[in-house]
Parts: structure tokens; C-alpha cells; sequence
């Protein structure tokens, strides 16, 4: 039973993280469910019909409601709320990692003109306070790099694949049955989503505002038991890795790729739904998050850590933000110049674009299959992806002290094995 003192929340969405935050809440006397608003009328539900509306703004412009969840999948539609929710002057927390990451100089400028909150650390890295973690305790110190595991979804894929043979498609269906992947699992397995992730966090990190063009992106969709086992023949697992990383002369590295991980990296370690992130401080050095990054509860948890963070009057302050003397966002540099070492597998070899390789060794070349080693400047290569895409090329990034010798031989032990 809800205090009489409760203060109420509205929920925007049913799905996977909003039936998670209302279990949660229901540990929680001091907040009650106002309303929630769903769009499917004929959907069935575990609570009574008086529990929704279909009518976002029926919560919108109830004044006894103190705060929102927006947990909805269409982007288009969660500005709309969270931009009326925000020129009310209300709080609002957020899932929508792509709607914020595409609309962050606004929706900022939005809190700062009408005095709102919003909050997103659900957003990113599911149970992992991660922008917390940035804001609270290196808001002031310079970072190096911060890299991880952010999708969970894929995370698991991967994990099935190395650990226990599964072809591509049975692990995503293990997956989806789980509800960690959708039925459409794009975003997820092509990467997207960590793009939008590791956007958030270069804003938070290191005051960048990122438009996804930017960013060097590849999936895991493409990859087979072929790239499996090359993997483990060279004593490493591909993870998918969202990554920003400031060079020498302050310029900004941004990319989401598969990447070859040893054991002497933390992420090696990361399975399943999990997710890690590694941070490189100037002064405090390396620390290492990790915690489930996918499903109902620890999403549902962590938008509660958003809410009742928003309760005790908690805000983002963007302390890594710049502005020029007119007020605007200053642009942080990025890095163009730095050359990326690569593993490229496809079964269209003939569909190969000619790419300015700086060094390549190719391998492996048959009627079926073409494998290459090779190194490529970082504006290049986001120049060619979408035409090796179409060749569906697995792509990954190697770490610069794997050679192509060794690529090799362990394709060639991989080869043998088979036979």
C-alpha cells in the first residue's frame, strides 16, 4: 500500500524496461504509479485497463504528477514528450538512447532556458552508473580513453558463438527468446546502439557532441564459425567494442567494431547480457565497471536509480562542455589521421572495392571466401565501410601487436583442424 504522502510518477511505455521499473517500484512506498500510456489498445497486459491511457497528454498536463519515465521505442514520439515534459520545467528520465543522442545540444539548452531535469544513465550500459560515475568523479580530471562492452544483446551472441559453437543464427534466437534482442535485431547486433551508447558517454567523458555519421561503425551480423575459431586459435574472443579515445594532440578517436580481446584485457572476460567498461584517467588511472547490460530488471533498476536520483534534486552538469563567447557549443576535434589494423572476411571476394590499404596481406582466397590483413587510415576506412557492407564482409578490428604472420598461420591450423 502507496503512502498518502507518495509522490506520483507517469510512465510513458510497457515493454521490457517499463514492466521493470514498475516491478520495482512496487518495493517502494513513497511513489505511486499515476498513469501509464501504451498505444496498442488491443494489446493484452498483467494490469487492469484503468491502469493506461492512450493519451500521452493526459500525463503531460496532470499537475499532480512529479516526475516522468519516458520508455518508449519510437525516437520521434520520445522528443515530442520529452520536450513538452522539459519547457514545463518538469523531470523526466529516459531509456531512449538514440532520441538523446541525436537531440542532446537541445534537450540540454531545453534544461537550461525552463529549469527541467532529465536524466538517462539507463540509456547507457543498462545497470552500470556509468554517466554517474563520469560526472561525479571525473567531471574535473582529464580522461584518456573510455572503452567497453554496451550492448548486451550482442555481448551474448558473441558469448554463445566462442563458448559453445552456435551457429549466428541460433544464438539470436536464444537471445530474442530471452528478451534481450528484439525481433528486429538491427540496432543491436549492427552496432547502433553502442554507437548511440558511446555518443552519450563521449559527451559526459569528454565534452563531445557526436552526430553518428561521425562515428566508424560495424556489426557482428556477419560473422561466422570461421572467424570463431580464428579468434581462439590466436588465443583472443571478438567482442563488439564502442570506444572514444583522445590521441596526443587532443583529438578524439570514436568507433563501435568487433575487436580482437586477450586475456590480459578485462573485456575478455565480460559474458552473456553483461557489459564492462574500462576507464584510462591522467591521474586516478584504470578502473573497470561491469554489470548486466540487458533485460526486464536490471534496465527497470537502473531507470529507478534516474528516478529517485531526479527526487533528491540530482542534475547533470556537463562540467567537460565548452562554449565560445556567444554561447555555443564548442566542437571537440576528431581524430582522422590514425591508422587501424583490421581483419576483413567476406564471401563476395569479388565485390571487394579497390581501398587504399597502407599494408595487406591477403589469405585464405578462394571461390567462397576472401580473408585480409591489412591497415587503413581511420578516414578511409569510415569513407569505404558502407561499400564493404555490401559485400557481407565481417570486419574487425586487431590490436597492433597480432601480426599478419600470425593471422595466418592460425587460419591455417584452423583449416587443418577442420579437415
Amino acid at each position: 500500500m502507496k503512502s498518502k504522502s507518495a509522490k506520483r510518477i507517469g510512465i510513458f511505455g510497457f515493454g521490457c524496461v517499463g514492466q521493470g521499473l514498475h516491478d520495482v517500484l512496487q518495493d517502494n512506498p513513497h511513489l505511486e504509479v499515476a498513469r501509464i500510456c501504451v498505444r496498442d489498445r488491443e494489446k493484452l497486459r498483467t494490469l487492469p485497463n484503468d491502469t493506461f491511457t492512450y493519451d500521452p497528454q493526459e500525463l503531460l498536463q496532470d499537475e499532480s504528477i512529479s516526475l516522468f519515465a519516458e520508455l518508449i521505442s519510437d525516437p520521434k514520439e520520445a522528443l515530442q514528450i520529452v520536450r513538452q515534459a522539459l519547457e514545463a520545467g518538469k523531470t523526466i528520465v529516459s531509456a531512449n538512447k538514440k532520441m538523446i543522442s541525436e537531440n542532446l545540444p537541445e534537450l540540454v539548452a531545453l534544461q537550461q532556458e525552463f529549469g527541467g531535469t532529465l536524466l538517462y544513465e539507463a540509456a547507457v550500459c543498462g545497470s552500470i552508473p556509468i554517466l554517474r560515475t563520469l560526472e561525479a568523479y571525473y567531471g574535473t580530471e582529464p580522461l584518456q580513453e573510455v572503452s567497453g562492452i554496451l550492448n548486451g544483446s550482442s555481448n551474448y551472441i558473441l558469448t554463445k558463438l566462442d563458448a559453445e559453437g552456435l551457429s549466428y543464427d541460433e544464438a539470436l534466437a536464444q537471445a530474442q527468446a530471452l528478451g534481450f534482442a528484439e525481433a528486429d535485431p538491427t540496432l543491436d547486433v549492427g552496432g547502433y546502439d553502442a554507437l548511440h551508447k558511446i555518443s552519450l558517454v563521449a559527451a559526459h567523458a569528454f565534452g563531445a557532441v557526436i552526430k553518428p555519421e561521425q562515428v566508424l561503425r560495424a556489426g557482428i551480423q556477419h560473422i561466422t564459425k570461421r572467424d570463431i575459431n580464428l579468434a581462439q586459435a590466436l588465443g583472443g574472443r571478438f567482442r563488439l567494442v564502442a570506444s572514444a579515445k583522445v590521441n596526443k594532440n587532443n583529438k578524439l578517436a570514436l568507433q563501435v567494431l568487433p575487436t580482437l580481446v586477450f586475456p590480459d584485457s578485462d573485456l575478455y572476460y565480460v559474458e552473456a547480457e553483461f557489459n564492462g567498461v574500462h576507464l584510462q584517467a591522467k591521474y586516478a588511472g584504470d578502473q573497470f565497471l561491469k554489470g548486466r547490460g540487458a533485460g526486464s530488471h536490471p534496465t527497470g533498476s537502473a531507470v529507478w536509480a534516474d528516478v529517485s536520483a531526479a527526487l533528491a534534486g540530482y542534475k547533470y552538469n556537463y562540467p567537460k562542455f565548452t562554449y565560445d563567447c556567444e554561447e555555443r557549443l564548442k566542437q571537440v576535434p576528431l581524430e582522422e589521421e590514425d591508422e587501424l589494423k583490421v581483419y576483413l572476411r567476406t564471401a563476395m571476394p569479388e565485390l571487394l572495392p579497390q581501398l587504399p590499404w597502407r599494408e595487406l596481406t591477403s589469405f585464405g582466397v578462394d571461390a567462397n571466401v576472401g580473408q585480409l590483413v591489412g591497415t587503413m587510415r581511420r578516414k578511409d576506412l569510415l569513407l569505404y565501410l558502407p561499400s564493404l557492407k555490401q559485400t557481407t564482409a565481417f570486419i574487425a578490428q586487431l590490436p597492433a601487436h597480432v601480426t599478419a604472420e600470425q593471422v595466418v598461420n592460425a587460419s591455417c591450423q584452423v583449416l587443418e583442424e577442420v579437415a
